[in-house]
């Protein structure tokens, strides 16, 4: 199975990180086939230091890895080492409470094993499509957040907030259209495109977007509301 740093070059370039070594295989072919460049790792530490050493448009982490795990090493990529690049992670479990341990170490996307070789592609490439949009040259405030949108960060009264890349798009679509709402099934489609998840993802993001731009702070500005959707407020005093 090849191993290629990505350089330089325009194919999106992909980490996988799986111990399975015949769905691994399975996974790179089909992947390299359809034009990405796949780098390997079949447990948690080396995929810990390929992703800090190399520059992926795109990593995927089991959950289940020897060592170190998959929630491990997107933990330590997110909040040791400041990564940003997109992680869709791969679990055997369905369970919400397993898909909001993901989300809580960072992951923007899962999917549960058995899967669809397509349909990883289309995750997968809906991702490095949303990495890689154009930015906006203006800062967007409402009230006291402010978000960079060419530097992608997010500050709060003037303290800095450390979103994931999946909570920082859907802090930026809200904010976007603040003070409107926007309808749930408007904002998955502006987040995923045609790659919907299920109905536990937008609604365990929100949970940690609201854990960091809400929940250290004296008024929340997140919103929801049955029949409207959810919206970004500004202070009101």
């Amino acid at each position: 199975m090849p191993s290629i740093g990505p350089g330089s070059r325009s194919a999106p370039s992909v980490l996988l990180v799986e111990d399975h070594l015949a769905l691994a295989q399975t996974v790179c072919l089909f992947l390299e086939n359809a034009g990405f460049i796949v780098d390997y790792a079949s447990e948690g530490a080396t995929g810990l230091h390929l992703a800090n050493t190399n520059r992926y448009d795109v990593i995927i982490l089991d959950v289940m890895l020897p060592g170190l795990s998959g929630l491990d090493v997107c933990e330590r990529l997110r909040r040791d080492v400041g990564v940003t690049v997109p992680i869709l992670m791969l679990t055997a479990r369905d369970a919400l409470e397993d898909k909001l341990k993901g989300f809580e170490a960072g992951a923007d996307d899962y999917l549960v094993k058995p899967f669809d070789l397509p349909e990883l592609q289309a995750r997968l490439l809906a991702m490095t499509r949303r990495q890689s949009g154009a930015l906006e040259q203006k800062p967007l405030e409402v009230g006291d957040l402010r978000i960079d949108v060419r530097a992608q960060s997010v500050t709060r009264a003037g303290t800095g907030l450390k979103l994931t890349p999946t909570g920082y798009r859907i802090l930026l679509a809200l904010a976007r259209q603040s003070p409107g709402y926007i309808a749930k099934e408007n904002l998955e489609q502006e987040i995923w495109g045609d790659a919907l998840p299920d109905s536990d993802t937008l609604r365990s993001h929100l949970y940690q977007l609201r854990q960091v731009v809400d929940k250290p702070f004296a008024t929340a500005m997140i919103e929801s509301r049955q029949g409207f959707g959810i919206r970004l407020l500004g202070q009101t005093g």
